[in-house]
């Protein structure tokens, strides 16, 4: 078990006074057998009120709404969490399940299908056509395999980047590009896994090492997959390796582009800019 301490401040200057409306903040790690909150804060300017609330999807939300405006929004969550996952071990999969294609059972079949239906439907052909490689040397014989060959394409064609813009890239353009921030792979990931028939979802969260990305100073996102009798495991596209202790989870969505840490709005002039700084430091106790 490792003890971590994670500091995530977000600010937003604006060139003038505004009016802030109601924000949403995915920052809690979710709790399980492999992560425990020993303790947490989130302190906010200005003055506010929080309203927590479970999604559909299990993520802790706090909903924060402001008594006042100004020229200044700053959030800074502390966290201590308790890990107690190890590096990704070999994924064990229930005997009936070790064939590609996977057949899921029908109970969770219907849960899954929200999983396994394209985000981006315009960019299938492409995407397909990218797996061809893969797909067409009649090695895959397990879904393991499949993911591990996904996962280690997209880490050795993809250039990690770093990107301000909100949102993700759409899979053919990060193909085009042959760049892409970990949200941009993430998202290039679970849409290759969705057309294999694999029920697979968006994670965020924080990266403990910084081995695999050149700037750690902000979160960091990969995919999980559903895989029979062994349940959700994580792939990280940006290292091209399997998740393990070195991660940790806050929010997971079937859409990459609706759980960013921070997002909500403001009344403001037309043309009230705002800058935006994110800084995040993460620290093994």
């Amino acid at each position: 078990m490792r003890r971590i301490e994670i500091e995530h401040i977000t600010r937003y200057a604006y060139q003038m006074p505004v009016q802030f409306l109601p924000h949403k903040i995915y920052v809690r790690p979710r709790e399980g057998h492999d992560i425990r909150i020993e303790s947490s804060s989130l302190q906010i300017t200005p003055a506010f009120s929080i309203d927590w609330q479970r999604d559909v999807f299990g993520n802790s939300v706090a909903m924060v709404h402001f008594s006042e405006g100004g020229k200044l929004l700053e959030i800074v969550s502390r966290l201590v969490v308790q890990h107690y996952a190890d590096q990704p071990s070999q994924v064990q999969l229930a005997e009936h399940a070790c064939a590609y294609p996977v057949h899921y059972d029908p109970i969770e079949q219907i849960d899954l299908i929200p999983y396994q239906v394209s985000v981006f439907p315009q960019d299938y052909a492409d995407v397909g056509a990218w797996l061809q490689d893969i797909l067409s040397t009649g090695t895959v014989k397990d879904a393991v395999s499949l993911l591990n060959r996904i996962n280690e394409k997209i880490a050795g064609s993809i250039a990690y980047t770093v990107r301000a813009e909100p949102g993700v890239q759409s899979p053919n353009t990060t193909l085009s590009l042959g760049r892409g921030t970990c949200r941009d792979v993430a998202t290039l990931f679970i849409e290759a896994c969705r057309y294999c028939g694999l029920g697979s979802r968006f994670v965020s969260g924080y990266l403990v090492s910084n081995a695999a990305v050149e700037d750690l100073a902000t979160t960091h996102a990969w995919s999980e997959v559903y895989l029979p009798g062994t349940g959700w495991w994580g792939f990280d596209s940006t290292s091209g390796q399997m998740v393990g202790g070195d991660h940790i989870a806050v929010a997971v969505h079937r859409h990459p582009e609706v759980i960013p840490p921070v997002s909500g709005r403001f009344l403001g002039p037309p043309d009230c800019a705002a800058k935006m700084d994110v800084e995040v430091h993460v620290n093994i106790l």
